[in-house]
């Protein structure tokens, strides 16, 4: 899904830099700019930029996305594996879904939650939104 979601912002990054250098043609008066025609008495127009110039709107704008957008990302990812590999027996925990509970059990997938006096439930570590500081009873 990742490799998708990549390739859709590349796409919309050429097409913004495709969209920069045709307003820029525009602008200089040139619906497309042309080489001068050999032999002819015509004014030379100016030949189209190169491709390293026409690529640096793109390289810039991945940048951009790359800094903004997918390393914020991925340190969100990293944080929340770290705060799963270190749960243990007794942390209080919020899930994805908004239950409270203290872990009772724990395996390699699967968390086990005392939510109220012998109730428990059984979800999966990648459920656990975060560990709470301090008791539960403190949020009510």
């Amino acid at each position: 899904m990742m490799k998708i979601h990549m390739f859709g912002w590349v796409v919309s990054a050429w097409v913004l830099s495709s969209m920069v250098y045709a307003l820029n043609a525009l602008a200089e008066g040139n619906a497309l700019p042309v080489a001068p025609v050999p032999g002819g008495n015509q004014t030379p127009q100016p030949a189209a930029p190169s491709l390293a110039m026409n690529m640096v709107p793109m390289i810039v704008i991945f940048g951009i996305i790359y800094f903004m957008m997918l390393r914020p990302q991925q340190k969100k990812m990293k944080e929340q594996q770290n705060m799963i590999s270190t749960l243990k027996h007794g942390d209080e925990i919020v899930t994805a879904s908004g239950i409270l509970g203290k872990i009772t059990g724990i395996t390699d997938k699967v968390v086990t939650l005392e939510v109220a006096n012998d109730v428990r439930l059984k979800m999966m570590k990648s459920q656990v939104a975060q560990v709470i500081k301090g008791q539960i009873k403190d949020l009510a």
